[in-house]
């Protein structure tokens, strides 16, 4: 599948394994896909990025992601809906990090196995978006994948990435508007 990914799609995985390892994750995750996708300058998702505004935004949009990961991968949304079953998402996180410390919740859970050197394996969910950028672009009619792709499969998908990306005006129905309806040459190759 990798041989059908445009530069700019490419070079958003490449990115994304970067913040992987500044990160000190063990794994690539979706929010270390999106952070890459902020990172690109003058591609088809950047430019859709900055038409919905969110590219002003990235450092409250990254604070954003970071807040979830903090809460253990719950988004502002699943807060306030917890919220309404009288569940102070904020006061069970103070209580785990006064037992626990600081970014328990956040701690990065992944299996600690040998891996070759410089070898940044992806979560299952990093993987589903790269698969469901296969299919975003078979539905709109493309012969690649472009990082345009990603973004789709990003904001499709139930999530925190997809939470944080709605929360600034990237829901999936903006995504796809800004990207227009899909079909054959939509999408530019980079």
């Amino acid at each position: 599948m990798f041989e059908k990914f445009t530069r700019s799609a490419r070079d958003v995985v490449k990115g994304a394994i970067s913040h992987s390892g500044r990160a000190g994750a063990t794994a690539v995750t979706e929010e270390h896909l999106l952070l890459s996708l902020l990172d690109a300058e003058g591609t088809t998702a950047s430019s859709a990025l900055a038409s919905l505004g969110v590219d002003r935004r990235r450092e409250a949009l990254a604070g954003a992601l970071r807040e979830a990961r903090q809460r253990g991968g719950i988004s502002r949304a699943d807060a306030e809906a917890l919220a309404g079953f009288g569940i102070d998402v904020d006061e069970v996180v103070a209580r785990v990090e006064a037992t626990h410390g600081r970014g328990a919740l956040a701690a990065d859970r992944t299996t600690k196995r040998w891996r070759p050197a410089g070898h940044r394996p992806f979560t299952p969910e990093a993987k589903a978006v790269l698969e469901r950028s296969l299919k975003a672009a078979l539905a709109r009619g493309d012969r690649h994948i472009g990082d345009e792709h990603i973004l789709l499969a990003l904001a499709a998908h139930p999530g925190v990435v997809a939470d944080v990306l709605a929360e600034y005006g990237a829901d999936q129905a903006e995504v796809e508007r800004v990207l227009g309806n899909g079909g054959p040459g939509r999408a530019k190759a980079s």
